[in-house]
C-alpha cells in the first residue's frame, strides 16, 4: 500500500497532503511517547498516534515514517500543521481509535 491508497480510502481526514503519496507503506506503528518512537518507528510506518503537536512532526521527520495519523478525534495544533508542511510530512485524522487504526492498516497490507 502506498500513502496515496490511504487517503483514497475515505477513512481519514486529510490534514495535510503536502508530501510524497507514492510513498509505500511498511507497517503500521503505534506509540504516543515521542522517545521511543523516535528511536523505534520503522522507516516507511503509517504511525497512529494521539499527538498532535510540533515534536511529533519532528520525530515522523527523523523517523522517516510515510504517514502520521492523528487517532482518536485528538486535534493538531496550527504550528505543526505548518511544520509538517514545511517538512513534507503527511497528517492525516481519524476518530476511531488507535489499535483499530492499526489494525485496518494492517489487514490491507498483510492479508
Amino acid at each position: 500500500m502506498i500513502v496515496r491508497e490511504l487517503i483514497a480510502s475515505g477513512k481519514f481526514a486529510v490534514l495535510n497532503e503536502d508530501g510524497d503519496k507514492e510513498k509505500t507503506i511498511t507497517v503500521p506503528f503505534c506509540c504516543d511517547l515521542l522517545s521511543i518512537a523516535m528511536s523505534k518507528a520503522p522507516a516507511g510506518a503509517a504511525w497512529v498516534t494521539v499527538m498532535g503537536n510540533v515534536n511529533t512532526i519532528a520525530v515522523a521527520t527523523l523517523a522517516e515514517v510515510s504517514a502520521v495519523i492523528i487517532a482518536e478525534g485528538m486535534a493538531v495544533d496550527a504550528f505543526a500543521l505548518e511544520k509538517a508542511k514545511e517538512q513534507g510530512i503527511i497528517v492525516l485524522a481519524t476518530r476511531s481509535p488507535i489499535f483499530e487504526t492499526a489494525n485496518w492498516i494492517y489487514r490491507r497490507l498483510y492479508e
